[in-house]
């Protein structure tokens, strides 16, 4: 018997109606969870390990304050070299598992002036720019209903911004920033809008989370690195905690 066909079946009996994405340095979150069974991305077929610092690349089922939950220890980015079929396919394995509800979570830059480090966002609506005909695709696209649950949005009492889901890995300039700005985003990262269309597409109920980790290129007068996105994620790991406990009762 295969690894994931044992996690597959501890998974089944426990039935779990909803599975959480953990984004970059936001591991702490889970005081609250008890493991009971874990399989890594690479023991789990078409899935691949990720490669990303802040990532541990597992999935876990257990109980999250006595509640049946499927956790995503991270996350698969397109700017890794993965397809978009790929960065997707851990939401349809969730599916498989019979998952209802998706909570994604992910770390960001703020835009809006009220997003400071340490704060969090509830994603009310996103613009997908990955790949490299993003801005393209978006003035000649149709338009795509948003998949977050209104439901979910007003459980959290959050400030809800729009998120800019970027191809990556490298980070914005000061300019790219003011163009976003100017159309309307609060807050940008490299991830969730994929999966969060995936799951919409296979009839989950979606929410969405944004960690602020740093003020967007441009707003601060400190330079951007990832090892800033890993300390500032601490800092929300409380009060993000507390959320997703409320959201998975």
């Amino acid at each position: 018997m295969s690894v994931f066909t044992e996690f597959s079946r501890i998974a089944r009996s426990f039935a779990p109606q909803t599975a959480i994405v953990l984004g970059s340095g936001l591991g702490g979150v889970t005081a609250g969870f008890s493991e009971v069974a874990t399989v890594s991305f690479a023991d789990v077929p078409g899935l691949v390990q990720t490669t990303v610092q802040g990532h541990h690349g597992r999935i876990a089922v257990g109980h999250w304050h006595g509640t049946p939950t499927l956790l995503f220890l991270g996350r698969l980015h397109f700017y890794e070299g993965h397809s978009q079929d790929a960065v997707t396919a851990p939401i349809r394995r969730a599916a498989d598992l019979g998952v209802k509800r998706l909570i994604l979570t992910n770390a960001a830059g703020g835009i809006h002036p009220s997003l400071n480090p340490g704060s969090l966002m509830a994603i009310c609506g996103h613009i997908k720019l990955i790949g490299p005909n993003a801005w393209r695709t978006l003035a000649v696209g149709t338009a795509v209903k948003m998949p977050y649950s209104s439901r979910l949005l007003e459980r959290m009492c959050l400030l809800a911004g729009v998120y800019a889901a970027l191809t990556g890995p490298c980070y914005e300039t000061p300019a790219e920033i003011r163009a976003y700005a100017a159309s309307g985003v609060d807050a940008v990262g490299m991830s969730t809008a994929l999966e969060a269309e995936a799951a919409a597409e296979l009839g989950m109920e979606v929410a969405a989370i944004s960690c602020i980790t740093n003020k967007a290129a441009g707003l601060s007068a400190a330079p951007l690195d990832h090892t800033e996105v890993l300390v500032n994620a601490k800092l929300a790991v409380d009060q993000l905690a507390a959320l997703l406990g409320e959201l998975i009762k």
